[in-house]
């Protein structure tokens, strides 16, 4: 089978997502990109084709994954709605399974705990503020990380603090243990989640990032 080099992107219309469709037409790699039935998205790239639809319906994910090599997810949590993380999750892996897709990059929070974690005491703090603010969402992100543990496919789970939403590139580590900084620069984040394409360092890993 002919190698595809479409990019599936789901959350490309979000704050940092818009970032990272941005990115991925400057270095000229063709995306589909998911949008619910009220999203808008101008374009007039001949490299992005649109599917309307919902995340967390099978169908609607599994013609977006359709044709492409790998999905980046920078999903949001839609305001409102019960959590969407890990049954977004699971539909994206049954898709990329029936296609025979390998490669699934996605960000979640700082807050999702890892066993080889090593947290400092601001990072467990944050993350014990978000247990108490966001339960919900906060339980849910583990969800998703325990269910791509129990899965066969090249997975990068990528923790994140506070996005800042900015064009200015800065310094950043990349940690298995611990969160670094306070921030990231949403084009550090975009950056990043498309070199993850290319390179296998991070596969079956949650590595934190941010700018120090």
């Amino acid at each position: 089978m002919k190698q595809q080099n479409k990019i599936a992107v789901i959350g490309g219309t979000g704050k940092s997502g818009s970032y990272l469709i941005r990115y991925l037409l400057l270095q000229k790699i063709p995306v589909k990109i998911l949008l619910r039935t009220s999203s808008s998205f101008n374009t007039e790239s001949s490299l992005v084709e649109v599917v309307r639809g919902d995340v967390r319906d099978l169908d609607a994910v599994e013609c977006l994954v359709k044709g492409c090599r790998a999905v980046v997810s920078t999903l949001g949590q839609p305001k409102g709605e019960p959590s969407v993380f890990s049954q977004a999750s699971r539909n994206v892996v049954h898709a990329m399974e029936q296609y025979d897709i390998r490669r699934y990059i996605l960000t979640t929070g700082l807050n999702v705990d890892a066993e080889d974690d090593k947290k400092s005491i601001r990072t467990s703090l944050a993350t014990d503020w978000m247990k108490k603010h966001y339960p919900e969402t906060t339980y849910d992100k583990q969800l998703e990380y325990e269910f791509l543990l129990k899965s066969d496919i090249d997975w990068t789970l990528v923790r994140l603090p506070l996005i800042e939403l900015t064009d200015e590139g800065r310094e950043m580590m990349v940690s298995l243990k611990d969160c670094s900084g306070e921030k990231i620069s949403a084009t550090d984040l975009a950056n990043f989640l498309i070199r993850q394409l290319y390179d296998d360092a991070y596969i079956r890993k949650p590595p934190f990032i941010a700018n120090v």
